[in-house]
């Protein structure tokens, strides 16, 4: 499968905490080629249910494939952003620390009651999940699943998701990082 070879054998980099892979999927190096995209909204939509208001994602890696899962699964989509601008309110901030990034997401286009499945490319620390269900639940919405392209269970954060919220990550790929070569390897 095209995910699969994307992932194995891809070079990694240090981000903060943890090696981070650099491949076409997350980072567009080489372009993302339409079919790994297509591929990996496929197997999100095979694996998760998508029976909700809307589809939320992060802006910086998540929103590519977010916008494929989007139109595939007829649902809304909403962002979270790095940076606010006034909406007049109805924006959400929230806490985020990641593998990547500490600092704050504002989330739009939630409303009161809306049930929200949360797509994103990686799940590693959780932050990144943690931070988007929190302001879910701020914005008096829920979340009715989680559904990952990779996992990078070395890091746990399936583990802090489930044990926070209660609810499991469904991931379609699970790698880790090779410390000796500095490479990723895809998990049976």
């Amino acid at each position: 499968m095209l995910l699969e070879e994307v992932y194995a054998g891809a070079p990694t980099v240090k981000s903060g905490r943890h090696l981070t892979t650099v491949n076409e999927f997350t980072d567009q190096s080489p372009a993302l080629r339409p079919e790994v995209l297509a591929e990996a909204a496929d197997r999100m939509l095979a694996l998760g249910d998508f029976d909700a208001d809307k589809i939320l994602v992060e802006e910086d890696k998540g929103a590519i494939l977010g916008g494929a899962l989007s139109l595939a699964a007829g649902l809304p989509l909403a962002v979270a952003r790095w940076y606010t601008y006034d909406l007049g309110g109805r924006s959400v901030s929230v806490p985020i620390d990641s593998e990547y990034f500490q600092g704050t997401l504002y989330v739009n286009g939630i409303e009161p009651g809306d049930r929200l499945t949360i797509v994103d490319d990686t799940i590693s620390t959780g932050g990144t999940l943690i931070a988007l269900i929190e302001a879910v639940q701020a914005a008096g919405a829920r979340v009715g699943e989680v559904v990952v392209a990779v996992e990078k269970p070395d890091n746990g954060g399936r583990e802090k998701v489930a044990e926070r919220f209660g609810i499991t990550v469904k991931s379609v790929l699970r790698i880790t990082v090779d410390e000796r070569t500095g490479r990723a390897v895809v998990l049976p």
